[in-house]
């Protein structure tokens, strides 16, 4: 995922969480903020991935992962809108044991709760 596609700065994902929706799964919440600047611009994603997921090895290498399902789920996911997806304590684990599809499948369902 390229940066500019990316959340980075602390007031971009103050505005997300302040001012958008949200919607959770038993792994992930999914925050949300339309944008009025780009309607009609790329997705914005910014992780969250607290020390309760793990040690920071498993951390990143959670973001890394949650990165490239993303990038897969692109297609799905509306445009002109910020996100902020963050990982609940418990996820590292089973994202590891049961692999790639799995992660899939949890971002998915948090995108499907998020168009209903």
């Amino acid at each position: 995922m390229k940066r500019r596609y990316r959340l980075s700065r602390s007031r971009d994902f103050d505005a997300v969480y302040r001012q958008g929706r949200s919607v959770s799964t038993r792994f992930l919440t999914l925050h949300w903020f339309p944008r009025e600047d780009d309607p009609a611009g790329s997705p914005r994603l910014g992780l969250a991935v607290p020390r309760a997921v793990g040690n920071a090895a498993a951390r990143n290498r959670l973001k890394r992962q949650l990165r490239e399902t993303w990038q897969e789920l692109a297609g799905d996911v509306p445009s002109g809108r910020d996100y902020v997806l963050v990982a609940r304590a418990g996820i590292a684990e089973p994202a590891d044991t049961r692999g790639h599809g799995w992660l899939v499948e949890q971002v998915a369902d948090v995108l499907g709760k998020a168009a209903a």
